[in-house]
C-alpha cells in the first residue's frame, strides 16, 4: 500500500533519515583504531576525506536509482529489476535478518551502556525499552516518524555542533597531534588501506532515503537532494569532528582508544566531561535507531508484497504504516540484545551489505547502456561510478583478507537466502 501524498514527507524529512543513518558511534571510535595502525595524522586525516568523497559518490548514483525505480525496498527493488530477481532477493534476505536489526540492536546496547551512567537501569534493559518505545512511535504514521525523526537529527546536529565548536574554541596545549609543523602524506602504509575500512564504516547509511522512496512527496527533485545534501553534511561534520579531536589530543592520548570523545571531552571539561559525553552520546543515539526502525521494515514490507512466504507481514495500518514488518525487526532486534553476540553478526553483515552496494552502483552503468539517460543524471557519470567500484571492490578484497571468518559467515547467511528463494519458489506463488 503506497501511502497518499498528503502522508509523505518532504526533503528534509527524507535527509535527516541520511543523518541520522550516517551519524553514529564509528565517528567517536574510528580515529583511535586508525591512529594505533597509522601515526602519520594528515594521512587518517585524508582518509575521512577520501571516506567523504566516497559517500557522495554513492549518493549521486543512488539519486539516479531512486528516480529510475521509484520503489522503496533499496537494494532489493534495484537489484531485482537492473539484474535479476533472486540477486535483489539476497540483498532483501540480508536486510530482513541481520542488516537493520543488527544495527539497530548495536546502537540500543550502545546507548544502554552510556545512559547506564546516569539512570539506575541496566544496560540492556534501556536497550530493549529503547526499541520498543522507538518502534511504537514508528508504528502509527509517517507524520510522527517524521516529527520525531527530525527532532532528535536536529539534537543530535547541534550536539555535534556543539563539540567541534568547543574543540576549536578552548585553548589547545602546545603538544596535540595537529601541532606539528611538518605535513607529510603516506598512502603505501598498509595500515592506511585497513584504516579505510573503518571509515567505510563510519560513512555508512548515506543511501538510507533511497529505502523510502514511495514516502517522498515528489522523488525525482526531493530525493537527490535527501540523499546528497545529507551526504555533504555528515561528511563536513565528520572531517571537522576529527579535526577537532586532533586538535586538542596528542596521538598518544588517542591512539588505541575506542572511546576517543570521552577522551577528549575530559580534556576540555573536566571530570564531568566523561559524564557530560555519556548523555551527549546517548541522546544521539536515539535518532539512528529510529531511522533504521524507519528504513528497515520498508525492505522487508517490499518483499512481502513480491513473495508469498513473507505475505504475512504485508499488512499496513490505516495510514500506510508496515506495522508487522517494523516488529518482525523490533523481534530480531531484541533477540540479539537479549544474546549479546553479535559482534560478528554486524560485521558479516556490513560484509554482505557492501557487496549488494557495489552491485548497485554498477546497475547504473548498466542501466544507462541499456536504456539510456532518464530523468535525474549522476554529476561526473561514468567517472564516479568507476572510482566507487574500484574503492568498493579493494575494501571487499581487504575485508576477505583481514576478517575472513565473517566474510564466509556472510556467505553462509547468503546460502541460507538461497534456500529460502528456492523454497518461495517451489511452495510459494510469486506475485
Amino acid at each position: 500500500m503506497q501511502p497518499g501524498n498528503g502522508r509523505k514527507i518532504g526533503w528534509v524529512s527524507a535527509a535527516a533519515v541520511v543523518v541520522a543513518n550516517m551519524i553514529g558511534t564509528g565517528v567517536f571510535t574510528s580515529l583511535g583504531l586508525q591512529l594505533d595502525k597509522l601515526d602519520n595524522v594528515w594521512s587518517v586525516l585524508l582518509l575521512w576525506l577520501i571516506g567523504g568523497a566516497i559517500a557522495l559518490m554513492g549518493a549521486f548514483s543512488y539519486a539516479e536509482l531512486g528516480t529510475r525505480l521509484p520503489r522503496s525496498g533499496g537494494e532489493y527493488y534495484f537489484l531485482s529489476r537492473i539484474y535479476h530477481p533472486f540477486i535483489g532477493y539476497l540483498a532483501g534476505w540480508v536486510s530482513l535478518t541481520v542488516g537493520f536489526a543488527a544495527s539497530v540492536a548495536l546502537a540500543a546496547l550502545a546507548m544502554g551502556d552510556y545512559a547506564a551512567h546516569f539512570l539506575p537501569i541496566g544496560t540492556k534493559e534501556l536497550a530493549l525499552s529503547a526499541i520498543v518505545l522507538i518502534s511504537l512511535v514508528h508504528s502509527i504514521s509517517i507524520r510522527q516518524s517524521s516529527a520525531f525523526q527530525n527532532i532528535f537529527t536536529l539534537l543530535k546536529l547541534l550536539l555535534i555542533l556543539f563539540f567541534i565548536a568547543a574543540c576549536f574554541y578552548h585553548p589547545a596545549p602546545p603538544d596535540t597531534a595537529l601541532s606539528a609543523r611538518r605535513v607529510s602524506i603516506d598512502v603505501s602504509h598498509p595500515a592506511f588501506m585497513v584504516g579505510m575500512v573503518y571509515v567505510a564504516y563510519a560513512f555508512s547509511g548515506w543511501n538510507a532515503a533511497a529505502y523510502i522512496v514511495e514516502e517522498i512527496r515528489e522523488p525525482q527533485r526531493n530525493l537527490p537532494k535527501a540523499l546528497i545534501g545529507g551526504a555533504l553534511v555528515v561528511s563536513t561534520l565528520y572531517v571537522l569532528l576529527q579535526m577537532g579531536f586532533l586538535h586538542q589530543a596528542s596521538v598518544h592520548q588517542l591512539e588505541g582508544r575506542v572511546d576517543v570523545g570521552q577522551v577528549v571531552a575530559e580534556l576540555l571539561f573536566g571530570p564531568v566531561g566523561g559524564q557530560l559525553i555519556s548523555l551527549f552520546i546517548a541522546l544521539f543515539l536515539v535518532s539512528s535507531i529510529s531511522a533504521s526502525v524507519w528504513v528497515g521494515p520498508r525492505v522487508v514490507r517490499a518483499m512481502a508484497d513480491d513473495y508469498s512466504i513473507w505475505h504475512f507481514l504485508a499488512k499496513d495500518n490505516a495510514k500506510g504504516i508496515p506495522v508487522r514488518a517494523v516488529w518482525m525487526q523490533a523481534a530480531i532486534s531484541i533477540f540479539m540484545v537479549l544474546g549479546s553476540h553479535f559482534d560478528q553478526v554486524f560485521l558479516y553483515s556490513g560484509f554482505v551489505l557492501h557487496v549488494f552496494t557495489t552491485l548497485a552502483v554498477a546497475g547504473v552503468v548498466l542501466l544507462r547502456l541499456k536504456e539510456g539517460r532518464k530523468g535525474y543524471a549522476s554529476p561526473g557519470y561514468p567517472w564516479v561510478q568507476i572510482v566507487f567500484l574500484i574503492v568498493s571492490i579493494w575494501m571487499l578484497a581487504v575485508l576477505v583478507y583481514d576478517r575472513p571468518v565473517e566474510s564466509l559467515m556472510g556467505v553462509a547467511n547468503l546460502a541460507v537466502g538461497a534456500v529460502s528463494y528456492w523454497w518461495s519458489k517451489q511452495f510459494g506463488k510469486q506475485h
